[in-house]
């Protein structure tokens, strides 16, 4: 039996303790700043307002804090949203911990003073001298996980013989694990797919969204190798396979098809979408410093064009 901590109480991190509990892992939930998932998760029935149903009996919740961290445990995943990266950075630093990590929060980071780009595994060895770093991607609706339909994720590290070793104790008949060494290109698809999928979601027809699929897919293959992984990632879970789920329904895809209709963004966040964490739009706003100013824009129009309509509150023009 092997030990895990979850830092993240929201809808990903609280379903990837059903396959984790499956195989007969202690795992141990924390959520840090959610007053709503601390008490849905403290309570006896632990009825999880996100997913809809409650979670295992054997979950356990334990209040967060810096001598929870020392803890032993064998993994520590992370699930937080975005901006928490930084927070539990420098919690894990604070506290020095050594303890492997696997990281299921998706995005970049942008670092103004080095005015670069960073995955989230690399803002976490270069900024907070964290070392054994696995990430877990790919098409994962955290609903569909939580009620055991098949899903298939890559787990990524650099030593794939340690991804491997946690697939071996995550996985089930219903959770299915790929495994890569390419950290850079799993995080990289992982994250721009979720602007994409917006694009996509603009197309009022099928024939039209099929087509900017196919354009979207060129512009991640082209991201993908400038900041430094393998195009086969696109291809990949972690890219076309996430991409899929993504633009087929979900957040990002709802406020392309307002985007699609004419709406600015910000009037169909407040009129459709007022309480939603659209992440594709939290992203535009983190690296968009970077990549109007470093990349070629003719290589990526159609990300350039959802940044303009993003940026300056216009409608989205693709052409």
């Amino acid at each position: 039996m092997k030990k895990f901590l979850i830092i993240g109480g929201g809808a990903m991190g609280s379903a990837f303790t059903i396959p984790c509990l499956e195989n007969k892992n202690d795992v141990v939930i924390t959520e840090p700043y959610s007053k709503k998932f601390i008490k849905e998760l403290s309570s006896k029935r632990k009825y999880h307002s996100a997913l809809k149903m409650n979670l295992p009996k054997k979950l356990k919740f334990r209040k967060y804090s810096g001598d929870l961290l020392k803890e032993k445990f064998d993994l520590i995943v992370i699930a937080l949203s975005l901006p928490g990266i930084d927070f539990i950075g420098k919690e894990l630093k604070k506290n020095k911990i050594n303890t492997p990590l696997l990281v299921l929060t998706k995005g970049l980071k942008y670092i103004s003073r080095s005015k670069k780009i960073f995955t989230i595994s690399e803002k976490l060895q270069k900024v907070y001298g964290i070392k054994n770093i696995s990430v877990l991607k790919g098409p994962c609706l955290a609903k569909e996980l939580a009620r055991k339909h098949q899903t298939s994720v890559i787990i990524s590290n650099k030593n794939i013989n340690f991804a491997k070793k946690i697939g071996k104790r995550i996985s089930t008949k219903y959770y299915l694990n790929e495994f890569s060494k390419d950290i850079i290109g799993v995080e990289v698809c992982s994250a721009i797919k979720n602007i994409y999928a917006m694009i996509i979601g603009a197309g009022q027809s099928l024939n039209t969204s099929s087509s900017l699929f196919q354009r979207s897919i060129n512009e991640m293959k082209y991201l993908t190798k400038y900041f430094k992984g393998k195009e086969i990632s696109t291809l990949g879970l972690a890219g076309v396979g996430d991409l899929y789920v993504s633009s087929a329904g979900g957040r990002n895809s709802k406020m392309g098809s307002y985007l699609g209709k004419g709406y600015t963004f910000k009037n169909a966040k407040k009129r459709f979408m007022p309480n939603d964490t659209v992440e594709g739009e939290q992203l535009v706003r983190e690296i968009a410093p970077y990549v109007m100013r470093k990349i070629n824009k003719k290589k990526i129009p159609l990300m350039i064009s959802l940044f303009k309509a993003i940026l300056n509150n216009r409608k989205l023009i693709v052409t």
